[in-house]
């Protein structure tokens, strides 16, 4: 079982690393003057895929 795949199954890291996500697209926001929203939001949601962490999934067990 690799890192990824032990941070899938954690609720709680997720919760943790969307937190920390969530925070770090204002303070890209609040910086450029939301500029670069759509951007800054789309690399979000990437991310949040790639970890799977994307909110159109219900939620694991």
């Amino acid at each position: 079982m690799g890192i990824l795949d032990r941070f899938k199954s954690n609720k709680a890291a997720q919760d943790k690393a969307k937190n920390m996500s969530d925070a770090a697209e204002q303070k890209a926001n609040e910086k450029t003057g939301n500029k670069y929203e759509s951007q800054v939001d789309s690399g979000q949601r990437k991310l949040h895929e790639r970890l799977g962490m994307d909110e159109e999934r219900p939620d694991q067990p």
